[in-house]
């Protein structure tokens, strides 16, 4: 406890010393024929001046210009659980289209999930129940991708109990086991910074592999803590990952958006 302490303080005051010469990230604006992914919690279309505006959020995910974006909170969390965003807006704007999901019928996505993808088609999808005291899910698609690439994609967001958590990655652990084996990623919210033995996030290490560096991304004015992240089954899949800060996406939500690069190439093994 006293070492975890001790690196959550290192944290927040390397960022609150950084705060002044925070420097405006918006990566990967060289593609190279790579895929560019993201994961972004939209908190409902809350910004951290708490004012609703969905139209923030369109315009963060534009400046990112994904191929491939999970978001978490996308829709109301009680009574009709209505979806927050202009989906065919975004589409226009972005090309993006969300992955088919059942569910009621003013949902954007499952238990507020939403996973969408610029080219390609979905060839499955699987809405799974997390388990825990919070209505968590994940989604669990299968697309092929325009270039000729297949790829699973695992779009989640994790409970705030820690004992929910390592459930619910055990859940995913499962989900990997009972499918073919493919290139996946597996990204969201996973509200979880600490590592060790009760640590979701080292349950997930025995099929994706060593944890990337951790990039803080929450909050969103003053990251300290690395509550989002994007991970792989194959060793070399993400090239690149860096947070996507700039002035609109401190203010849109109160997470910033974790983006990273991928690139296929002959020599990907297995991660775990």
């Amino acid at each position: 406890m006293t070492k975890t302490n001790g690196n959550l303080a290192r944290t927040m005051l390397a960022s609150i010393r950084n705060r002044a010469n925070r420097s405006i990230i918006r990566p990967f604006d060289q593609r190279d024929g790579s895929l560019v992914v993201a994961s972004y919690n939209v908190h409902k279309c809350v910004g951290t001046d708490g004012r609703f505006d969905p139209e923030r959020i369109i315009e963060v995910i534009s400046e990112i210009d994904p191929d491939v974006i999970a978001l978490q909170e996308a829709d109301q969390r009680f009574g009709e659980k209505s979806g927050l965003l202009d989906l065919p807006r975004l589409r226009l704007e972005t090309g993006l289209t969300p992955v088919p999901v059942l569910a009621k019928p003013k949902s954007h996505g499952w238990r507020g999930n939403v996973l969408l993808f610029k080219e390609g088609m979905v060839r499955d999808v699987h809405q799974v129940a997390l388990p825990g005291l919070e209505p968590r899910g994940a989604l669990v698609a299968e697309i092929d991708l325009a270039r000729g690439e297949g790829l699973r994609v695992i779009a989640a967001h994790l409970g705030l109990l820690r004992w929910a958590r390592r459930q619910q990655a055990d859940v995913i652990l499962d989900i990997m086991g009972a499918r073919e084996e493919r290139p996946t990623l597996l990204m969201g919210d996973f509200n979880e910074w600490r590592l060790g033995p009760g640590s979701a996030l080292t349950r997930l290490e025995s099929v994706f592999g060593p944890l990337p560096p951790p990039i803080p991304s929450f909050p969103a004015r003053l990251p300290m803590l690395s509550l989002d992240r994007i991970m792989a089954n194959r060793v070399g899949l993400i090239a690149e990952l860096a947070v996507h800060d700039t002035p609109l996406a401190r203010i849109a939500s109160d997470h910033l958006p974790l983006t990273a690069r991928l690139e296929f190439g002959e020599g990907l093994r297995s991660a775990g």
